[in-house]
């Protein structure tokens, strides 16, 4: 079941993300990896800029999580990831689709340029990478992030 999540999500949100987020480890950039990956300060900063969660609730435990953070003219999808224990399952794409029914205009996801699986995630479900001269842009126009990981990642757009 896909629904809203509220304060009371905030650190299954946390614990989710960190799980998920493992699969990183020594394949980005060893200067951008942080433990725990997401702490819930930053989670909780990133809620306060916007971003709203829509989790994935199996027999009452939530096991999968993507945000949604309208910037200017456009959506961004943010932190999406899914418990190892759950992946495999269509919960990421039920999510997608769910979210990306709910916005007109541009969608935008970035992710890690080493993070492989992620871009072909995204593009299975109708996104393409846009070019460096085009996510430089992107990144610089819709997203606060360090140059470190602007430098190490990419956009994807649908």
């Amino acid at each position: 079941m896909i629904r809203n999540c509220t304060d009371v999500d905030i650190a299954a949100i946390e614990a989710i993300i960190n799980e998920a987020a493992q699969v990183y480890r020594g394949v980005i950039p060893t200067d951008c990896w942080h433990e725990p990956y997401m702490p819930q300060s930053d989670l909780m900063a990133e809620v306060a800029a916007g971003v709203a969660f829509w989790g994935w609730e199996d027999v009452g435990t939530l096991v999968g999580v993507m945000g949604l953070q309208k910037v200017r003219d456009a959506t961004l999808i943010r932190h999406a990831y899914v418990r190892p224990a759950y992946q495999g399952r269509g919960i990421g794409g039920a999510l997608l689709a769910t979210l990306a029914g709910q916005i007109s205009g541009p969608l935008l996801v970035g992710t890690w340029a080493a993070a492989e699986w992620a871009i072909r995630f995204y593009a299975r479900h109708g996104f393409r990478q846009v070019s460096v001269l085009e996510k430089e842009r992107l990144l610089q126009t819709y997203w606060s992030v360090p140059l470190r990981q602007q430098e190490s990642s990419v956009v994807l757009v649908r």
